[in-house]
């Protein structure tokens, strides 16, 4: 078993970005953070695929360069190999979970050009 608060974990920059809430053994579950400007390296996985339940705010989180909109309740599934950029465009906070499995001991993400966006 495994019981953690949230509260007991920092977020990676401090003030915002993900936090772990577990990693593994089978799945890595954990909660991300962007302030209004704030976004998050546009990568992929080479094999756990990501899934993000949206809990507060809305943004556009970049699919290959393809932006999809999502709001509070929504969920998404990011496939292997599919780079996805988050970056909070809004006026408030957005705060999602997300899910990814499996678990990998090493590391799976590839950082990659962040995409152009129309402002």
């Amino acid at each position: 078993m495994i019981h953690v608060s949230e509260k007991d974990v920092e977020y990676r920059y401090g003030t915002h970005g993900p936090k772990y809430l577990t990693k593994g053994p089978n799945v890595d579950v954990g909660v991300v953070l962007l302030k209004p400007g704030d976004d998050h390296d546009n990568h992929y996985h080479t094999t756990c695929e990501e899934i993000f339940y949206i809990l507060e705010g809305e943004i556009d989180i970049y699919i290959d360069g393809n932006p999809v909109h999502v709001k509070a309740g929504d969920m998404l599934q990011v496939r292997p190999m599919e780079a996805h950029y988050l970056k909070n465009t809004n006026t408030v906070d957005f705060k999602a979970v997300f899910i990814k499995s499996p678990h990998i001991n090493e590391r799976d993400s590839v950082i990659v050009e962040n995409p152009k966006i129309k402002e």
